[in-house]
């Protein structure tokens, strides 16, 4: 799915289509903050001070020791699991309830982003930002109904047109709510009910797939890190661009199964490369959190649809028989 963003992103150059530069204040490229190396964003993965890159929004070391955190859970007994997750399950519904609160409110900080925008650019950027969607569009179409039926036919032999039938309820589902989290009952329903896969399977692959499985977020945030340093006449070179690979898989992994959280995790990209400091980079991510909703809901759907995918796949691998109904 990235190698998808990346490659229709450098084809198609949607932040190349309009020239809105002549409008905004000269900056310094030399400013910019120095990007990172490979070698730099593993060891920015070790947190040192796990409050501090808490406090400080630092995603990378709270994504690694939260795994190192979730191995270390499950190595202990149940009595000892039982007292902390209730715990562990009591503050993920208080976030989860402030980041609702903090949507709700966000229409009022993006009409402000949007009216400098406006003072800044005019409309340029907006016809930027139409070829972009037209782009991530086309990319996550490939995705799901070329990438995804090829992946599911050569490792099951099982027909595509029917597995999506099954999961139309599920598809739609997420279309509608824009969340992979809201939609995992439905999925979980879908796949049992309607492919025949077992509950030890199901029950296992989809929450798990629900969280780090988000090949459509990733193919978002690729190309959108592309765009951005396009709009802002940085040209990247192999080398970052394969950064930006690597961090986008570990954004998307990294992921809220929340409306708009792809958005909200380019920044972690954009850091990775060295743009995350630049002037122009809040007016338009702005501008594309204005027109975010119709791609989340495409990429939440291309999320699940890889989920299913995938369970289906390890099912058959396990020795199931799946039957689509």
């Amino acid at each position: 799915a990235i190698t998808i963003g990346l490659v229709l992103t450098n084809i198609i150059q949607p932040g190349n289509t309009v020239q809105i530069s002549s409008n905004i204040e000269p900056f310094d490229v030399s400013r910019l903050s120095k990007p990172d190396s490979l070698f730099d964003i593993v060891i920015r993965m070790i947190p040192t001070n796990i409050f501090n890159s808490l406090s400080s929004g630092n995603i990378l070391p709270i994504i690694f020791f939260s795994i190192v955190f979730g191995i270390g859970l499950l190595k202990l007994s149940e009595s000892k699991k039982s007292n902390l997750l209730p715990i562990i399950n009591e503050m993920f519904e208080i976030v989860t309830l402030i980041t609702n609160f903090i949507i709700k409110l966000s229409p009022i900080g993006v009409f402000g982003l949007i009216i400098k925008s406006l003072n800044s650019t005019g409309l340029d950027l907006f016809n930027a930002v139409g070829y972009y969607v037209l782009t991530i569009f086309l990319g996550l179409s490939i995705h799901l109904f070329i990438v995804l039926p090829i992946i599911l036919y050569i490792s099951t032999g099982l027909s595509p047109l029917l597995h999506y039938k099954s999961m139309l309820k599920a598809l739609t589902m997420a279309f509608s709510t824009s969340s992979s989290g809201a939609t995992l009952p439905v999925t979980m329903t879908s796949v049992k009910n309607n492919a025949n896969v077992s509950n030890d399977v199901s029950s296992f692959v989809l929450p798990l797939g629900s969280t780090v499985n988000m090949d459509g977020t990733a193919l978002y945030e690729c190309a959108g890190v592309l765009f951005i340093s396009q709009i802002i006449g940085i040209e990247l070179e192999f080398s970052q661009q394969l950064i930006i690979v690597i961090t986008a898989f570990l954004a998307s992994v990294g992921a809220a199964g929340i409306p708009s959280a792809g958005l909200v995790m380019i920044f972690i990209v954009l850091d990775a490369v060295g743009l995350g400091n630049h002037p122009q980079v809040p007016i338009i991510v702005g501008t594309m959190l204005a027109i975010d909703r119709p791609l989340d809901m495409m990429r939440t759907m291309v999320n699940v649809c890889s989920d299913t995918v995938g369970t289906v796949i390890i099912a058959k691998s396990e020795g199931e028989t799946v039957v689509y109904k």
